[in-house]
Parts: structure tokens; sequence; C-alpha cells
């Protein structure tokens, strides 16, 4: 018998942000351009990781657009 645990996780976080002319089409709140990080993790051990930039909206935190730097 075999028993699969899936214990991969991917965070992302926010490194920098400035803000950004533009509302969110969703909420209607401001947007701001920020630069990301992804973390992709097994055992919480981070394993695989990605930058990128992003149009985030401040208030409900959707990503609007986003694009390699």
């Amino acid at each position: 018998m075999v028993c699969f645990c899936f214990l991969v996780d991917q965070r992302r976080e926010m490194q920098r942000s400035k803000p950004a002319a533009g509302i969110c089409s969703r909420c209607g709140g401001g947007a701001s351009v920020a630069d990301m990080k992804t973390a992709t993790r097994f055992c919480y051990v981070p394993f695989y990781w990605k930058s990128w930039r992003a149009i985030v909206c401040t208030f409900c935190g959707a990503v609007l657009r986003s694009y390699q730097h």
C-alpha cells in the first residue's frame, strides 16, 4: 500500500511596493506596483523560487497584472 502525502506548498511575499496610477477592477481600491517573490517548498524547505513584478490592489490584495522583470 502506498500513501502519498502532499507536503508541497507555495508562499508568495511582497518584497517592496510603490503606488501606481489606477484602481482595482474588483473592489475599486488603489493599485501599487510590487516586486514579488514566490517560493515553492517541500517539507518547509524551499527548493525553487521566482522573482516577478505585479500590479496589486492595496485593499483586497488581488494581482491585477503580472509580468517578468
